[in-house]
């Protein structure tokens, strides 16, 4: 797994209405003090065009994926890690957040390695059989 080799990171999302529209904001920013930037979904887009009206939350659906992406790819900067992983991730994680969300690099970090050794231990089963 790579890791940036900046310090650790923060990311949260609000939802947040404006006029007649429901806006989903998300934020990073590097711990303890840097300056807080909205997280942008275009380097994910990139790799898989999902939703192109921006991130969601909260449910299994297609900007959920978007989000679930976008944080993986930028935690681990390796396309291929955030595309076999970015599903499992939305449903793990992405689809149980609410109104307010709040994550780590870290936190991430642990959830890949959680789920590396699940397949690993698949594919050793798998291979006794």
């Amino acid at each position: 797994m790579t890791a940036k080799t900046h310090p650790e990171t923060r990311y949260w999302g609000i939802r947040v209405t404006e006029g007649p529209w429901l806006v989903m904001e998300v934020y990073k920013q590097l711990l303890p003090d840097g300056e807080s930037t909205e997280l942008s979904p275009d380097p994910s887009l990139k790799l898989r065009d999902h939703s192109p009206d921006g991130f969601q939350w909260g449910y299994g659906g297609a900007g959920p994926a978007q989000l679930a992406l976008a944080l993986l790819l930028d935690v681990t900067t390796s396309p291929d890690m955030a595309q076999a992983y970015y599903q499992d991730f939305k449903f793990d994680v992405v689809a149980a957040w609410g109104e307010e969300w709040e994550i780590t690099s870290q936190e991430i970090l642990d959830w890949l390695g959680r789920e590396e050794t699940r397949e690993l231990h698949k594919s050793v089963m798998s291979s006794r059989n």
